[in-house]
């Protein structure tokens, strides 16, 4: 691992760093906060996962978190979105390729190689971080915005007992019934959709899948909540299945880190009461 940058912030150090994938085969960059902690201590670990188009930097500038996290003595983890590199293949499109790894692996050529974002995130990453930071891996909690929130969303379904919490912004909560799911999970998987719906949060509640706790928020002004996210699939499985979870429909927000900004601090709150229980 090597460190790119390392900036004082809010009672804490907020890093960026790089490392050599052996899961996508090419060079990640990540970021880390870390507030200030007593020496030998060990704290707890939220995960932002970002969205479509997105690298680690786009919550670490606009997602105004530090002063919560600090707060309450909560790392939080920002990885990329994809692997990247001029070999890694790409696509014309700004919703497939480089920038929208889905949080899958592929298993479908040319993609099957480099964008192995599930493994990455479930296994290799944690691994990285409990090595090289004062982590309590004992002690984990995961969201994320939209694609972002579809991996927080499914990583947590799929992996029982290693989060005590999950939240999202906007997800993609069934990539099965929308047309960027149609895309990702074609393109990466292939044409069979029984295999998708390990990467579909709907369908795994549906299969029997459970989370210890559920926040969603998602903005009313959204111009991809019809077309896209389709929140109110989230809401029916949910009740259906007898998932706990509190989705909140906020009010003129959109999908932009305006939104994601005004309630990223409140996330960070309501995680910490359930990772320090």
């Amino acid at each position: 691992m090597e460190t790119v940058s390392t900036n004082r912030s809010h009672g804490g150090t907020q890093g960026v760093y790089t490392h050599a994938s052996a899961e996508t085969g090419t060079a990640m960059t990540f970021s880390v906060f870390v507030p200030d902690h007593a020496p030998g201590a060990k704290l707890p670990v939220l995960w932002y996962l970002s969205g479509l188009t997105c690298t680690h930097a786009n919550v670490t500038e606009k997602g105004e978190y530090r002063a919560a996290c600090a707060q309450h003595g909560v790392i939080f983890i920002a990885p990329d979105t994809s692997p990247r590199g001029d070999d890694v293949p790409d696509d014309a499109g700004w919703d497939f390729g480089k920038g929208a790894g889905f949080y899958v692996d592929a298993t479908q050529e040319p993609w099957a190689k480099n964008f192995r974002m599930r493994s990455y995130i479930e296994h290799e990453l944690p691994a990285l971080i409990a090595d090289e930071f004062p982590a309590d891996m004992a002690r984990q909690a995961i969201t994320g915005h939209s694609m972002g929130g579809h991996g927080a969303l499914t990583i947590a379904l799929r992996n029982p007992g290693r989060f005590r919490s999950v939240s999202a912004f906007s997800p993609i909560v069934s990539p099965l019934n929308c047309p960027w799911g149609d895309k990702a999970l074609g393109g990466y998987l292939g044409t069979d959709r029984a295999a998708w719906r390990e990467y579909d949060a709907c369908a795994l509640i549906e299969d029997g899948a459970r989370l210890p706790d559920l926040l969603v928020d998602q903005g009313t002004a959204d111009n991809f909540l019809e077309g896209q996210l389709k929140t109110q699939l989230l809401v029916d499985a949910c009740a259906k299945a007898g998932q706990p979870a509190t989705i909140r429909m906020q009010e003129g927000y959109d999908h932009s880190y305006y939104f994601i900004s005004t309630f990223l601090a409140e996330h960070v709150g309501w995680h910490a009461q359930r990772l320090n229980a």
